[in-house]
């Protein structure tokens, strides 16, 4: 974990580290894994929004998995396209097979603007809809784990994707 100069976190590291964890878990991760996550601010989170994304304007979480969404299990978070076009797991080689023995497999980076997820949460702008008012040590949590279930292949472009993501999300918030 990374955290920028200058950000201060609203939630102690260990607690983001068990829910990186638990979402990795929960969203079929290979064993064992690690994925970065850097915590920063609103004018790194709109720089990388417009050279990643073409989109102006800070965002509150960016992810840049490594692997393609097939490289995980199956699952409703994935549009039924790439499901049908999916290789069946016997197809896919097996991460580990290409770490060398004692290291893990890096997944990917998550990047949050812990400045973005504040004022959401203040204003009442967070949570799965947008409409919640929360503290932002609950946001910044849900940005990691949202940011976690992107790199392993989750989506929420279509509706039921949409849902699937949502109520993975709302079970790991517990």
């Amino acid at each position: 974990m990374t955290i920028r100069a200058g950000v201060r976190t609203p939630l102690p590291v260990s607690t983001l580290t068990a829910a990186l964890a638990a979402a990795l878990t929960a969203a079929g991760a290979p064993q064992p894994a690690s994925i970065g996550l850097v915590l920063s601010d609103d004018r790194e989170l709109r720089s990388l929004n417009r050279t990643h994304m073409g989109e102006p304007g800070p965002t509150d979480v960016l992810s840049f998995p490594l692997l393609p969404a097939e490289a995980f299990p199956p699952h409703d978070g994935r549009a039924r396209a790439a499901v049908e076009a999916a290789p069946s797991a016997a197809d896919i080689p097996a991460p580990a097979a290409f770490v060398p023995p004692g290291r893990r497999l890096y997944l990917g980076d998550i990047v949050v603007s812990v400045e973005r997820a504040t004022a959401q949460a203040l204003e009442g702008r967070g949570g799965h809809s947008g409409d919640t008012r929360w503290s932002a040590a609950d946001e910044l949590r849900l940005l990691a784990i949202h940011g976690v279930l992107h790199v392993c292949g989750w989506d929420h472009v279509e509706p039921a994707e949409e849902a699937a993501m949502r109520d993975l999300e709302r079970r790991l918030l517990g």
